[in-house]
């Protein structure tokens, strides 16, 4: 194992004497890194299922706990606990949050469903409105600010609104005996606070902590940290404060420096060997981030030799820009008789990738899409879904309460903050009490009446269900709620028709389903959601990747195109990233209103310097992103909407140092692009058994 390892490696795997800090460059190699050292660890006496990592993403853990098996077998019951944060929040509320006076099959919404109370609790119809309290509401939960501190800290009206928001949120919450994905880990924190007896427990129970990703943690993330390591501080973090692009959504940097305070016998050791990168991609990578100030100097080295030079393309245009990428990849995977999976297109924003799609298609280059809305996450797709889970399992509360408000039926929150009252009092689902003779005392009889009317239409669905042809079921299904007149009802005709077409489709590929298998809507339905959740095998497929910056972290690609290299979209002008909702306003809630001028104005040179320093980290990460061959492309003219603005190209090219206008001739038109895939064509001839995505 050693022999495989660098020295730095080395010192963090066996480093076992206390708190420890990995500060872990691009392509240092991490992942190995933890995985080796939790062999360490049992190989040194820990208990194996003491030992717990944890990591950002299902993806990350499941890798982790994959290269894990390989490397050591252990019995299921004895293997270390790998899961994400959020995985490790369910864990703990649903073994010890009856301590909070949470039921144990409490329920988990989704961003849609908490979206969906929101709004009630705004009073608007609006869901974009709904959308930017929401991701407000997530920042303060990160910050571990309540209710009462924030609507105390609003800064103006709109935040006083927000916050009167999420205290009618919170309560709502309480009463389903729900909480949101924010929550399992702020309730989580709440409870070891609140029940030292708790919290030891857990220190026990998890005597050795690893942390992957550490600078994408927030306040909170880092407070249940601090809680589940205890006086012990048996924990090893591995981080790297170049590669934190999260600031919009909570994560920040102060956890590297708390670290150092709040543990003075820290030991930071550094992983600057990099295994992924050729030299030139490196000394891009470490000239532009080298503009930014340091929490720990290092610089990444590698031994893959020189490789391609990085190129700069200016484009004439965003056609221009696109045809010139198609080309260059088409040209450069036949000279090198490579795959389509070893190139990615990485982008800012979302809305750039459909001109790129366009022209991949147009040459029938195979491409997956990351990051773009799933079939399964559409609205009208997630209603349908709703009534299928709660046939499946009438346990469902979140399903439940989608099911009974869509289309309305008279159903409103007095009412399900009412049932579900008394369904947490009963430690029943929402479903099963209000059958029970008990709710006639505790919700009016006028409340009680539609309630008890869907649930015995509900029944009457699950017992076709159980029985008879799963097509027909789901047409009587479909007429008996009229869903398609609800989806006129609440949107424009021609919005409704594309929603109910999106809706047939689904029916079909359902009843084709049933067909096939010969089962019925109930056993349908009991498989139907957790395909829905599952992530398509993407990496299987031979096809080029296209995605935001955000969501390439993590990856790597032999071969990699930076396209929109622009002032105004890398960096991006207002500082939001894909994910963030765009209101304009990108704020941080709970500030302060009674600031002065030269206040105000020196806090305005210190957030947009921090703006354009995590703009930057964001670029680092995208040319880290590359093995072997790195080309960025930006255009002097861009369109958005009708009209075309000038552009001008990204200062990070600059910081590089590499050469933004090559020579005039270098400049790619649409037409010499054009005839540049012309002639490509009529050399390669046309591509066989390839279909575009």
């Amino acid at each position: 194992m050693s022999a495989q390892l660098n020295p730095a490696q080395r010192e963090a795997i066996r480093y076992l004497d206390g708190p420890c800090l990995v500060i872990a460059g691009a392509g240092s190699g991490k992942t190995r890194v933890i995985t080796q050292k939790i062999v360490r660890l049992i190989e040194a006496g820990f208990p194996s299922r003491a030992i717990g990592a944890i990591t950002f993403t299902n993806k990350a853990a499941q890798e982790m706990a994959e290269r894990l098996g390989k490397m050591v077998r252990l019995p299921e019951s004895e293997r270390p606990l790998v899961s994400t944060f959020h995985s490790l929040g369910v864990q703990m509320l649903r073994r010890d949050g009856s301590a909070l006076g949470l039921k144990r099959n409490f329920s988990i919404l989704d961003s849609d469903d908490a979206a969906s109370i929101l709004q009630t609790a705004l009073g608007t119809t609006d869901r974009k409105v709904a959308r930017n309290a929401q991701h407000r509401i997530s920042l303060w939960k990160n910050g571990l600010v309540d209710p009462d501190t924030a609507a105390a800290d609003a800064a103006d009206e709109l935040e006083h609104q927000v916050a009167r928001a999420y205290r009618d949120y919170a309560a709502t919450l309480v009463a389903y005996q729900a909480v949101d994905f924010d929550d399992l880990i702020g309730l989580s924190v709440k409870m070891l606070r609140e029940h030292p007896e708790v919290a030891q427990a857990w220190r026990e129970k998890l005597r050795y902590l690893l942390v992957d990703e550490y600078q994408d943690t927030n306040a909170c993330q880092y407070e249940l940290l601090k809680l589940l390591v205890g006086p012990r501080a048996a924990f090893t973090a591995v981080g790297d404060d170049d590669q934190s692009i999260y600031g919009w959504r909570g994560a920040t940097l102060e956890n590297l420096n708390r670290l150092g305070s709040d543990y003075p016998n820290l030991k930071v050791i550094k992983l600057e060997q990099n295994y992924r990168s050729s030299v030139n991609i490196l000394t891009a990578a470490n000239r532009l981030i080298a503009h930014n100030p340091k929490l720990h100097e290092k610089k990444l080295w590698s031994e893959h030799g020189p490789g391609d030079p990085v190129l700069v393309v200016p484009c004439d245009n965003d056609e221009a820009e696109a045809e010139s990428v198609v080309s260059r990849l088409q040209a450069h995977k036949f000279e090198r008789r490579g795959k389509f999976a070893d190139y990615a297109i990485l982008y800012r924003g979302n809305h750039q990738a459909r001109i790129i799609e366009q022209a991949l298609r147009k040459e029938k280059i195979p491409y997956v899409l990351s990051g773009g809305q799933s079939f399964f996450d559409r609205a009208e797709i997630r209603d349908l879904l709703a009534y299928l889970r709660l046939l499946a399992n009438d346990d469902d509360d979140p399903a439940f309460i989608r099911a009974v408000t869509t289309p309305k039926r008279g159903v409103g929150t007095s009412t399900l903050t009412a049932l579900g009252s008394y369904a947490g009092e009963r430690q029943v689902s929402m479903f099963a009490a209000l059958f029970e003779t008990g709710a006639e005392q505790r919700i009016a009889v006028r409340q009680l009446e539609p309630l008890r009317e869907f649930g015995e239409f509900v029944n009457r669905i699950g017992w076709r269900a159980a029985k008879e042809p799963a097509a027909q079921v789901l047409d009587d299904l479909l007429a008996a709620i009229d869903y398609r007149g609800h989806l006129f009802a609440v949107a424009d005709d021609k919005v409704a028709a594309v929603r109910w077409q999106n809706v047939c489709d689904f029916v079909d590929w359902l009843k084709k389903r049933a067909d096939e298998d010969g089962s019925t809507l109930v056993q349908l339905a009991q498989t139907v959601s957790l395909l829905s959740q599952l992530d398509r095998k993407d990496s299987e497929l031979d096809a080029v990747r296209l995605t935001t910056v955000h969501a390439s972290k993590g990856l790597e690609f032999p071969h990699v195109f930076i396209v929109g290299c622009e002032e105004g979209l890398l960096p991006h002008h207002g500082g939001l990233a894909v994910e963030e909702p765009d209101d304009g306003d990108s704020r941080q809630p709970g500030g302060k209103a009674d600031v002065g001028p030269d206040e105000k104005r020196a806090g305005a040179s210190d957030r947009e310097a921090a703006r354009i320093e995590e703009e930057r980290r964001l670029m680092y990460v995208a040319v880290t992103r590359a093995q072997r061959s790195l080309t960025l492309t930006w255009c002097r003219e861009r369109k958005r909407g009708r009209e075309k603005y000038p552009q001008l190209p990204s200062r990070f090219l600059e910081e590089m140092q590499l050469d933004v206008r090559p020579k005039a001739a270098a400049t790619v038109s649409a037409d010499a692009a054009k005839a540049k895939l012309a002639g490509l064509r009529e050399l390669l001839g046309k591509p066989r058994g390839l279909q575009g995505a």
